[in-house]
């Protein structure tokens, strides 16, 4: 069954005129090539499909579930101008189109995009026409490219192994938002928990000549909870502006306001835009107070010890694949891993949809936001992630929920890291990148083993002998000298150097509870059984004196994949307070106390 996705795109970023172009779209699969030279950009030619956007035609909601190789797609639909939108700038935004995107409104030429998990827009407003417009879309995607940054999507034609079906083209939302020639573009907001303050830097879209002959200010209201703490107006004298403001009745209850998993408090922000007094823009956001920190070799959240319990989610879906079919089936993900026992995600080689993160912030769920990687290195791949993770940088700033940045994982892209120069120097320059962007999340050089340098010293172990893992993390000196798949932990002349240790893949473990056939990295053979196991590798990291929080493998099956607590279709294994139990180290007879 054909379902359309109508919810909000942008949750942090909210302007009340906008309209969803999700739904059904002309399609066409190109083969031969035939559509540019053939002038398919024109809008005249009839296409043959149907297809659901925004789920790609690999998936089954897309009213296509073809897996085949189709490298170069179209797509084409109609649209009327709602009245509402007279006489503003209309802009076109995609949440993201795998991997190259062309975009063309009546024929014209509007915006081109290069990466397949990072959104792009544009301000179509000249190229519209009275009455109908005719909106054409060409994907170009390159399935057997190993030096694509693609994260789990394989490279040959049926999933194996690790990796699972391809997305092809469209696959999040595609929308339209109307704005005045003068408009808030984005807005960074960075928390301090230390100084009661919130730092606002703005981001004003305008011609020169505007800011030169009108006076354009901004009007900030902050609220918790309905109760309007501070209003701040100021002028905008440049196209980037910054405002530090202080919530002075911040502390008044201790540490009530702050943002974490157990108390996900958010304040809401309203930003008004004027020009010559008149409102021009008005955009809804909110933010978390939260902080994230490291203190002699252990991890903090609002300086305090706090261990994470996170584990590795891969954000498919049975039907959708990397797309979610629906906003309540994203909510039932963050509740699911929150009533296991986790305190956090480890969204893994996936740019999440933004209303992942939304639920996130809203429900109280750590986020380690992660790069889709690449699997060979080349120089054209250098060029191409680094654009497309300072694009996933900047889109994802704002969230309380992420709490930690992976540019890189297990040596993807750089898999002569331990030898390469020039790969460890990519490895570096993507953490100190990261870190140039966003000097207030810990980065993670290269995660699992063979990393330069890193702000967290992150473990891949899948030992599933309970004696094993409690001497190799017994002690700091035991847990950096083991060699866990034989990798070494460091490579380039780095060492460990105090850094907290995690154990941020592990488990793993196979259990076959529907009709899915697939693999684990080691298998139970019932409910006890599976019990037993999962208490064995997740007991001695709670124990240890030296690890400071750990990813199990993982949240759900995925296509060949059994090694989920929860089966593809998101049910438990075995009782979820029985798991829970294991999570929380009270042991799987706890469950029911």
């Amino acid at each position: 069954m054909a379902m359309v996705r109508e919810d909000y795109p942008r949750p942090q970023f909210v302007r009340e005129n906008w309209m969803s172009l999700n739904g059904e779209w002309e399609f066409e699969f190109d083969d031969d090539n035939r559509g540019r030279a053939d002038k398919w950009n024109e809008g005249t030619q009839v296409f043959s499909r149907r297809i659901q956007v925004p789920f790609a035609f690999q998936s089954r909601l897309s009213g296509i579930g073809d897996p085949d190789f189709h490298d170069n797609v179209w797509y084409k639909r109609t649209f009327d101008i709602p009245q509402k939108f007279s006489g503003k700038r209309l802009l076109l935004h995609f949440g993201a189109v795998d991997y190259e995107a062309s975009v063309w409104v009546n024929g014209q030429l509007v915006v081109q995009h290069e990466g397949g998990h990072t959104p792009f827009h544009a301000d179509i407003t000249d190229a519209l026409e009275e009455g109908v417009n005719v909106l054409t879309v060409q994907a170009l995607d390159y399935s057997r490219n190993v030096t694509l940054p693609r994260g789990k999507q394989f490279w040959q034609e049926q999933s194996a192994q690790i990796f699972y079906t391809r997305t092809t083209g469209i696959w999040q939302s595609v929308w339209l938002e109307a704005v005045d020639s003068v408009y808030l573009q984005k807005v960074r907001l960075t928390p301090d928990i230390d100084r009661n303050e919130i730092k606002i830097t703005s981001f004003i879209q305008s011609e020169q000549r505007e800011r030169d002959t009108q006076e354009i200010r901004l009007r900030v209201q902050i609220s918790y909870q309905g109760d309007q703490l501070t209003e701040d107006e100021y002028r905008i004298s440049g196209r980037e502006e910054s405002r530090t403001i202080g919530l002075h009745t911040f502390n008044q209850h201790g540490l009530g306001r702050l943002w974490s998993p157990e108390q996900p408090n958010l304040y809401d922000i309203h930003f008004t835009l004027l020009v010559d007094g008149v409102t021009v823009d008005e955009v809804d956001s909110y933010f978390g107070m939260r902080k994230i920190s490291i203190e002699h070799g252990k991890l903090f959240l609002n300086n305090r010890p706090y261990f994470m319990k996170l584990v590795l989610d891969q954000g498919y879906f049975p039907d959708g694949n990397l797309t979610p079919p629906s906003d309540e089936a994203i909510r039932h993900d963050v509740e699911l891993t929150k009533e296991l026992g986790f305190n956090g995600a480890r969204k893994h080689q996936k740019i999440e949809d933004p209303r992942y993160l939304y639920w996130c912030d809203k429900l109280g769920l750590l986020v380690w936001g992660e790069m889709a990687n690449a699997y060979d290195f080349s120089e054209q791949y250098v060029a191409q992630i680094t654009k497309e993770w300072q694009e996933a940088l900047e889109r994802d700033y704002n969230h309380p929920s992420i709490v930690v940045w992976v540019p890189l994982n297990e040596s993807w892209g750089v898999p002569n890291i331990l030898t390469s120069k020039e790969q460890q120097y990519h490895a570096l320059s993507m953490y100190y990148l990261t870190k140039s962007l966003d000097p207030t999340r810990p980065v993670i050089s290269n995660d699992g083993w063979e990393m330069v340098e890193t702000d967290l010293y992150n473990i891949h172990d899948y030992e599933w002998r309970r004696e094993i893992l409690e001497e190799r993390y017994r002690t700091r000196e035991n847990a950096v000298s083991a060699l866990p798949g034989s990798r070494k932990l460091s490579v380039g002349g780095y060492c460990y150097e105090g850094q907290p240790i995690l154990i941020t893949e592990f488990g793993g473990i196979g259990y076959k509870k529907s009709e899915w056939e697939g693999w684990g990295y080691s298998g139970a053979e019932n409910d006890e059984d599976f019990a037993a196991r999962l208490h064995a590798v997740i007991q001695p990291l709670l124990d240890s004196p030296v690890v400071e929080g750990f990813c199990y493998t993982q949240l759900t099956d995925v296509e060949q994949e059994i090694n989920g607590l929860l089966t593809y279709d998101r049910q438990p294994k075995m009782p979820m307070e029985q798991i829970r139990a294991i999570i929380e180290g009270r042991g799987p007879s706890a469950a029911g106390e």
